[in-house]
Protein backbone atom coordinates (compact mmCIF):
# COMPACT_ATOMS: atom_id res chain seq x y z
CA UNK A 1 0.00 0.00 0.00
CA UNK A 2 3.14 2.09 0.73
CA UNK A 3 3.21 3.12 -3.40
CA UNK A 4 -0.18 4.19 -3.47
CA UNK A 5 -0.08 8.05 -2.55
CA UNK A 6 2.85 8.43 -5.05
CA UNK A 7 1.16 6.64 -8.33
CA UNK A 8 -2.02 8.81 -8.64
CA UNK A 9 -3.60 12.01 -8.87
CA UNK A 10 -4.73 13.31 -6.24
CA UNK A 11 -8.17 14.66 -7.95
CA UNK A 12 -11.07 13.33 -8.16
CA UNK A 13 -11.75 14.84 -11.78
CA UNK A 14 -8.23 15.05 -12.84
CA UNK A 15 -8.15 10.71 -13.90
CA UNK A 16 -5.71 9.04 -15.61
CA UNK A 17 -6.34 8.04 -19.29
CA UNK A 18 -6.48 4.59 -18.29
CA UNK A 19 -10.08 5.79 -16.07
CA UNK A 20 -10.85 7.80 -18.94
CA UNK A 21 -11.48 4.00 -21.13
CA UNK A 22 -14.51 3.27 -21.99
CA UNK A 23 -17.04 1.67 -19.71
CA UNK A 24 -16.44 -1.75 -19.17
CA UNK A 25 -18.59 -4.66 -17.54
CA UNK A 26 -18.36 -5.67 -13.96
CA UNK A 27 -16.80 -7.95 -12.06
CA UNK A 28 -18.40 -11.04 -12.24
CA UNK A 29 -16.60 -12.99 -9.61
CA UNK A 30 -17.07 -9.76 -7.49
CA UNK A 31 -20.74 -9.41 -8.42
CA UNK A 32 -21.43 -13.10 -8.21
CA UNK A 33 -20.14 -13.88 -4.50
CA UNK A 34 -22.27 -10.72 -3.45
CA UNK A 35 -25.57 -12.22 -4.73
CA UNK A 36 -24.60 -15.47 -3.29
CA UNK A 37 -24.01 -14.13 0.10
CA UNK A 38 -27.33 -12.48 -0.03
CA UNK A 39 -28.94 -15.52 -1.16
CA UNK A 40 -27.31 -18.00 1.55
CA UNK A 41 -27.88 -14.83 4.21
CA UNK A 42 -31.74 -14.93 2.98
CA UNK A 43 -32.15 -18.76 3.21
CA UNK A 44 -29.92 -18.80 6.90
CA UNK A 45 -31.99 -15.99 8.18
CA UNK A 46 -35.00 -17.86 7.41
CA UNK A 47 -33.67 -21.15 9.72
CA UNK A 48 -32.44 -19.25 12.10
CA UNK A 49 -35.39 -16.82 13.27
CA UNK A 50 -38.17 -19.27 12.24
CA UNK A 51 -39.13 -20.51 15.47
CA UNK A 52 -38.47 -17.06 17.44
CA UNK A 53 -40.70 -15.37 14.96
CA UNK A 54 -43.45 -17.73 15.71
CA UNK A 55 -43.11 -17.76 19.45
CA UNK A 56 -42.51 -14.24 19.10
CA UNK A 57 -44.73 -12.69 16.29
CA UNK A 58 -47.42 -15.63 15.61
CA UNK A 59 -45.58 -16.17 12.16
CA UNK A 60 -42.59 -17.84 11.48
CA UNK A 61 -41.94 -15.96 8.28
CA UNK A 62 -41.96 -12.63 9.83
CA UNK A 63 -38.17 -11.83 10.08
CA UNK A 64 -37.30 -13.37 6.64
CA UNK A 65 -40.28 -11.45 4.76
CA UNK A 66 -38.30 -8.19 6.07
CA UNK A 67 -34.97 -9.14 5.04
CA UNK A 68 -36.28 -10.54 1.52
CA UNK A 69 -37.36 -6.60 0.80
CA UNK A 70 -34.32 -5.24 2.07
CA UNK A 71 -32.33 -8.03 0.23
CA UNK A 72 -34.30 -6.75 -3.39
CA UNK A 73 -33.91 -2.95 -2.26
CA UNK A 74 -30.42 -3.90 -1.50
CA UNK A 75 -29.61 -5.87 -5.08
CA UNK A 76 -30.97 -2.36 -6.90
CA UNK A 77 -28.71 -0.23 -4.67
CA UNK A 78 -25.90 -2.49 -5.65
CA UNK A 79 -26.46 -2.51 -9.10
CA UNK A 80 -27.23 1.49 -8.79
CA UNK A 81 -24.40 2.11 -7.46
CA UNK A 82 -21.63 0.05 -9.60
CA UNK A 83 -22.99 1.92 -12.82
CA UNK A 84 -23.30 5.81 -10.79
CA UNK A 85 -21.29 8.06 -12.79
CA UNK A 86 -17.95 9.09 -11.11
CA UNK A 87 -18.45 12.89 -11.65
CA UNK A 88 -21.09 12.53 -8.59
CA UNK A 89 -19.31 10.78 -6.40
CA UNK A 90 -17.95 13.74 -4.63
CA UNK A 91 -21.09 15.23 -4.24
CA UNK A 92 -22.45 11.78 -2.91
CA UNK A 93 -19.90 11.30 -0.26
CA UNK A 94 -21.11 14.59 1.20
CA UNK A 95 -24.31 13.96 1.23
CA UNK A 96 -24.04 10.63 2.33
CA UNK A 97 -21.96 12.06 5.32
CA UNK A 98 -24.55 14.81 6.07
CA UNK A 99 -27.64 12.06 6.23
CA UNK A 100 -25.97 10.29 8.33
CA UNK A 101 -24.80 12.65 10.86
CA UNK A 102 -28.36 14.10 11.15
CA UNK A 103 -29.39 10.34 11.54
CA UNK A 104 -27.24 9.67 14.32
CA UNK A 105 -28.56 13.21 16.09
CA UNK A 106 -32.09 12.16 15.77
CA UNK A 107 -31.27 9.16 17.81
CA UNK A 108 -30.94 11.78 20.58
CA UNK A 109 -34.88 13.21 19.70
CA UNK A 110 -37.53 11.41 21.71
CA UNK A 111 -40.19 9.82 19.84
CA UNK A 112 -38.01 9.42 16.71
CA UNK A 113 -35.09 7.74 18.37
CA UNK A 114 -35.84 4.10 19.68
CA UNK A 115 -33.83 2.38 22.06
CA UNK A 116 -33.52 -1.35 22.03
CA UNK A 117 -31.22 -3.55 24.32
CA UNK A 118 -29.86 -0.76 26.57
CA UNK A 119 -28.48 1.59 23.83
CA UNK A 120 -30.75 3.90 21.51
CA UNK A 121 -28.88 3.42 17.92
CA UNK A 122 -32.33 3.83 16.00
CA UNK A 123 -34.77 6.26 14.63
CA UNK A 124 -38.11 4.94 13.58
CA UNK A 125 -40.16 7.09 10.67
CA UNK A 126 -43.39 5.20 10.97
CA UNK A 127 -42.88 1.32 10.05
CA UNK A 128 -39.50 1.90 9.17
CA UNK A 129 -36.73 1.17 11.53
CA UNK A 130 -33.35 2.12 10.24
CA UNK A 131 -29.59 2.76 12.36
CA UNK A 132 -27.54 5.64 11.09
CA UNK A 133 -24.17 4.52 12.54
CA UNK A 134 -24.75 1.69 9.59
CA UNK A 135 -24.52 4.60 6.94
CA UNK A 136 -21.78 5.99 9.07
CA UNK A 137 -19.43 3.15 8.62
CA UNK A 138 -19.77 3.37 4.99
CA UNK A 139 -19.82 7.55 4.55
CA UNK A 140 -17.14 7.97 7.09
CA UNK A 141 -14.28 6.45 3.99
CA UNK A 142 -16.21 8.26 1.84
CA UNK A 143 -15.72 11.95 3.25
CA UNK A 144 -12.25 11.38 4.26
CA UNK A 145 -12.03 9.66 0.46
CA UNK A 146 -13.63 13.46 -0.89
CA UNK A 147 -10.69 15.35 1.95
CA UNK A 148 -7.54 13.46 0.54
CA UNK A 149 -9.00 14.07 -3.32
CA UNK A 150 -8.89 17.64 -2.37
CA UNK A 151 -5.89 19.15 -1.82
CA UNK A 152 -1.66 17.88 -2.86
CA UNK A 153 -1.04 17.44 0.36
CA UNK A 154 -3.14 15.74 3.07
CA UNK A 155 -1.03 16.10 6.00
CA UNK A 156 0.06 19.27 7.69
CA UNK A 157 -2.51 21.12 6.70
CA UNK A 158 -4.14 24.07 8.34
CA UNK A 159 -7.74 22.59 7.70
CA UNK A 160 -7.00 19.28 8.88
CA UNK A 161 -8.05 20.00 12.58
CA UNK A 162 -10.96 21.61 11.46
CA UNK A 163 -11.58 18.08 9.50
CA UNK A 164 -10.69 16.39 12.24
CA UNK A 165 -13.54 18.12 14.58
CA UNK A 166 -16.21 17.08 11.77
CA UNK A 167 -15.22 13.46 11.42
CA UNK A 168 -14.80 12.85 15.60
CA UNK A 169 -17.60 14.85 16.85
CA UNK A 170 -20.07 12.48 15.13
CA UNK A 171 -18.00 9.53 16.32
CA UNK A 172 -18.29 10.87 19.78
CA UNK A 173 -22.43 10.94 19.65
CA UNK A 174 -22.45 7.10 18.21
CA UNK A 175 -19.87 6.51 21.34
CA UNK A 176 -22.20 7.94 23.36
CA UNK A 177 -25.59 5.91 22.40
CA UNK A 178 -23.77 3.57 23.42
CA UNK A 179 -22.17 1.83 20.42
CA UNK A 180 -18.54 0.74 21.26
CA UNK A 181 -18.20 -1.94 18.42
CA UNK A 182 -19.14 0.95 15.57
CA UNK A 183 -16.47 3.19 17.11
CA UNK A 184 -13.68 0.33 17.33
CA UNK A 185 -14.66 -0.20 13.74
CA UNK A 186 -14.57 3.50 12.52
CA UNK A 187 -10.97 4.01 14.48
CA UNK A 188 -9.66 1.39 12.58
CA UNK A 189 -10.91 2.68 9.27
CA UNK A 190 -9.32 5.99 9.96
CA UNK A 191 -5.94 4.91 11.01
CA UNK A 192 -5.95 2.23 8.33
CA UNK A 193 -6.63 4.69 5.54
CA UNK A 194 -3.85 7.05 7.01
CA UNK A 195 -1.43 4.48 7.93
CA UNK A 196 -1.10 3.48 4.17
CA UNK A 197 -1.19 6.92 2.85
CA UNK A 198 2.09 8.27 4.66
CA UNK A 199 1.39 8.85 8.27
CA UNK A 200 4.81 9.55 9.68
CA UNK A 201 5.89 7.77 12.59
CA UNK A 202 5.31 9.78 15.62
CA UNK A 203 1.99 9.67 14.83
CA UNK A 204 1.59 6.22 14.87
CA UNK A 205 3.03 5.78 18.33
CA UNK A 206 1.11 8.46 19.32
CA UNK A 207 -1.89 7.22 18.49
CA UNK A 208 -0.36 3.53 19.91
CA UNK A 209 0.49 5.45 23.61
CA UNK A 210 -3.33 7.21 23.97
CA UNK A 211 -4.62 3.86 22.94
CA UNK A 212 -3.58 2.71 26.76
CA UNK A 213 -5.50 4.91 28.65
CA UNK A 214 -8.24 5.11 25.95
CA UNK A 215 -8.80 1.47 26.62
CA UNK A 216 -8.45 2.13 30.10
CA UNK A 217 -11.33 4.72 30.43
CA UNK A 218 -13.54 3.20 27.91
CA UNK A 219 -13.52 -0.72 29.09
CA UNK A 220 -11.93 -1.42 32.16
CA UNK A 221 -13.76 2.01 34.14
CA UNK A 222 -17.11 1.01 32.79
CA UNK A 223 -18.73 -1.73 34.33
CA UNK A 224 -20.79 -3.83 31.75
CA UNK A 225 -17.73 -3.70 29.14
CA UNK A 226 -15.25 -4.54 32.05
CA UNK A 227 -17.64 -7.64 33.24
CA UNK A 228 -18.03 -8.65 29.00
CA UNK A 229 -14.10 -8.69 29.37
CA UNK A 230 -13.88 -11.15 32.29
CA UNK A 231 -16.42 -13.01 30.75
CA UNK A 232 -14.65 -13.43 27.42
CA UNK A 233 -11.41 -14.27 29.63
CA UNK A 234 -13.12 -17.17 31.49
CA UNK A 235 -17.13 -18.03 30.72
CA UNK A 236 -16.86 -21.09 32.16
CA UNK A 237 -16.67 -18.72 35.79
CA UNK A 238 -20.88 -17.85 35.29
CA UNK A 239 -22.13 -20.54 32.81
CA UNK A 240 -26.05 -19.39 33.50
CA UNK A 241 -25.08 -15.99 33.70
CA UNK A 242 -22.64 -13.60 31.53
CA UNK A 243 -21.04 -16.53 29.93
CA UNK A 244 -24.17 -18.43 28.88
CA UNK A 245 -24.25 -16.79 25.12
CA UNK A 246 -20.54 -17.10 24.49
CA UNK A 247 -20.82 -20.96 25.87
CA UNK A 248 -24.16 -21.89 24.00
CA UNK A 249 -22.21 -20.64 20.58
CA UNK A 250 -19.16 -22.58 20.93
CA UNK A 251 -21.39 -25.32 21.99
CA UNK A 252 -23.14 -25.29 18.65
CA UNK A 253 -19.84 -25.07 16.73
CA UNK A 254 -18.80 -28.19 18.65
CA UNK A 255 -22.37 -30.15 17.77
CA UNK A 256 -21.81 -29.61 14.13
CA UNK A 257 -19.00 -31.03 13.92
CA UNK A 258 -17.37 -31.62 10.04
CA UNK A 259 -20.29 -31.43 7.97
CA UNK A 260 -23.31 -30.11 10.42
CA UNK A 261 -26.51 -31.36 11.51
CA UNK A 262 -28.47 -30.23 8.45
CA UNK A 263 -30.04 -27.15 7.43
CA UNK A 264 -32.79 -26.23 10.19
CA UNK A 265 -31.87 -28.95 12.23
CA UNK A 266 -30.11 -26.79 14.65
CA UNK A 267 -31.12 -26.96 18.12
CA UNK A 268 -28.79 -23.65 19.63
CA UNK A 269 -31.77 -21.40 18.24
CA UNK A 270 -34.35 -22.93 20.16
CA UNK A 271 -33.64 -20.17 23.01
CA UNK A 272 -30.65 -21.53 23.73
CA UNK A 273 -28.72 -19.30 22.01
CA UNK A 274 -29.90 -15.68 22.49
CA UNK A 275 -29.70 -13.50 19.51
CA UNK A 276 -29.63 -16.74 17.19
CA UNK A 277 -30.23 -14.58 13.99
CA UNK A 278 -28.55 -11.53 14.53
CA UNK A 279 -25.11 -11.29 16.47
CA UNK A 280 -24.60 -14.83 16.98
CA UNK A 281 -25.83 -16.31 13.61
CA UNK A 282 -22.48 -17.86 12.49
CA UNK A 283 -22.57 -20.13 15.48
CA UNK A 284 -26.13 -21.30 14.21
CA UNK A 285 -24.78 -21.25 10.22
CA UNK A 286 -22.07 -23.96 12.28
CA UNK A 287 -24.29 -25.81 13.77
CA UNK A 288 -26.37 -26.67 10.74
CA UNK A 289 -23.85 -26.76 7.92
CA UNK A 290 -20.28 -27.67 9.69
CA UNK A 291 -17.27 -26.84 9.44
CA UNK A 292 -17.34 -27.36 5.59
CA UNK A 293 -20.06 -24.41 5.50
CA UNK A 294 -18.98 -21.97 7.63
CA UNK A 295 -15.17 -22.85 5.68
CA UNK A 296 -17.15 -21.98 2.37
CA UNK A 297 -18.70 -18.83 4.15
CA UNK A 298 -15.59 -17.47 5.21
CA UNK A 299 -13.96 -18.08 1.60
CA UNK A 300 -16.51 -15.83 0.26
CA UNK A 301 -15.62 -13.12 2.72
CA UNK A 302 -12.29 -13.89 1.71
CA UNK A 303 -12.83 -13.47 -1.76
CA UNK A 304 -14.76 -9.72 -1.18
CA UNK A 305 -11.92 -8.82 0.99
CA UNK A 306 -8.78 -9.69 -1.32
CA UNK A 307 -11.01 -8.13 -4.43
CA UNK A 308 -11.20 -4.81 -2.16
CA UNK A 309 -7.84 -4.74 -1.36
CA UNK A 310 -6.76 -5.30 -4.95
CA UNK A 311 -9.21 -2.15 -6.18
CA UNK A 312 -7.54 0.12 -3.52
CA UNK A 313 -4.36 -0.39 -4.47
CA UNK A 314 -5.01 -0.59 -8.46
CA UNK A 315 -7.73 2.48 -8.44
CA UNK A 316 -6.74 4.79 -10.69
CA UNK A 317 -6.91 8.10 -8.28
CA UNK A 318 -6.98 9.07 -4.56
CA UNK A 319 -10.90 9.58 -4.40
CA UNK A 320 -11.17 5.76 -5.22
CA UNK A 321 -8.46 4.24 -3.49
CA UNK A 322 -9.85 5.87 0.10
CA UNK A 323 -13.15 4.74 -0.82
CA UNK A 324 -11.90 1.35 -1.96
CA UNK A 325 -9.68 0.51 1.39
CA UNK A 326 -12.19 2.04 3.50
CA UNK A 327 -14.63 0.24 2.43
CA UNK A 328 -13.24 -2.98 2.19
CA UNK A 329 -12.24 -2.29 5.83
CA UNK A 330 -15.59 -1.83 7.23
CA UNK A 331 -16.08 -4.85 5.38
CA UNK A 332 -13.29 -6.92 6.79
CA UNK A 333 -13.51 -5.62 10.62
CA UNK A 334 -17.36 -6.60 10.53
CA UNK A 335 -16.49 -9.75 9.85
CA UNK A 336 -13.58 -10.76 12.15
CA UNK A 337 -15.46 -8.82 14.90
CA UNK A 338 -18.11 -10.99 14.42
CA UNK A 339 -16.77 -14.64 13.95
CA UNK A 340 -14.08 -13.66 16.42
CA UNK A 341 -17.25 -12.79 19.25
CA UNK A 342 -18.98 -16.12 18.43
CA UNK A 343 -16.05 -18.56 18.63
CA UNK A 344 -15.12 -17.34 21.57
CA UNK A 345 -12.31 -15.53 20.43
CA UNK A 346 -13.30 -11.42 20.87
CA UNK A 347 -15.07 -10.63 23.80
CA UNK A 348 -19.03 -10.24 23.40
CA UNK A 349 -20.03 -7.17 20.89
CA UNK A 350 -23.33 -6.47 19.11
CA UNK A 351 -22.28 -6.12 15.57
CA UNK A 352 -23.47 -8.20 12.26
CA UNK A 353 -21.73 -10.29 10.33
CA UNK A 354 -22.46 -8.61 6.97
CA UNK A 355 -24.76 -10.35 4.57
CA UNK A 356 -25.69 -12.95 7.07
CA UNK A 357 -26.92 -11.61 9.83
CA UNK A 358 -31.12 -10.17 10.34
CA UNK A 359 -31.02 -6.24 9.64
CA UNK A 360 -31.64 -4.22 6.82
CA UNK A 361 -29.51 -1.22 7.55
CA UNK A 362 -26.81 -3.52 7.43
CA UNK A 363 -27.49 -5.73 4.60
CA UNK A 364 -28.21 -2.20 2.44
CA UNK A 365 -25.20 -0.70 3.47
CA UNK A 366 -23.00 -3.95 2.56
CA UNK A 367 -24.79 -4.08 -0.51
CA UNK A 368 -24.02 -0.11 -1.30
CA UNK A 369 -20.20 -1.07 -0.42
CA UNK A 370 -20.04 -3.71 -2.81
CA UNK A 371 -21.85 -1.51 -5.46
CA UNK A 372 -19.06 1.08 -4.72
CA UNK A 373 -16.20 -1.70 -5.17
CA UNK A 374 -17.45 -3.10 -8.44
CA UNK A 375 -17.96 0.84 -10.12
CA UNK A 376 -14.34 1.50 -9.64
CA UNK A 377 -13.41 -2.34 -10.33
CA UNK A 378 -14.88 -1.35 -13.90
CA UNK A 379 -12.37 0.72 -14.65
CA UNK A 380 -9.23 -1.25 -13.69
CA UNK A 381 -10.11 -4.79 -15.35
CA UNK A 382 -7.69 -5.74 -17.76
CA UNK A 383 -8.77 -6.32 -21.19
Amino acid sequence: MENISKSSSNNLTDRSPRFEQAEKPLDKGLLLAALTLIGLGLVHVYSASFIFAYESKGDGLFFVKKQFVFAMAGIVVLLFASRFRWKWWSFISLSLWIISVVGIILTYVPGIGVKAGGAARWISLGALRFEPSELFKIALPMLVAHFFASESSVFGQWKWPIRWLIILTPMALILKQPDFGTTVICTIVLFSIFFCFGLKTRYILGAIGLAVPAFYFLVVSVDYRYHRLMTFLNPWQDPEGRGFQVIQSMLGFHSGGFSGVGLGQGLGKLFFLPEAHTDFTLSVLGEELGFLGVLFVLSLYYYVAFKGFQTAVKAPNRFTQVAALGVTMVFVCQVVINAGVAMGMLPTKGLTLPFLSYGGSSLLMMCFSMGLLLNIRRFILEK
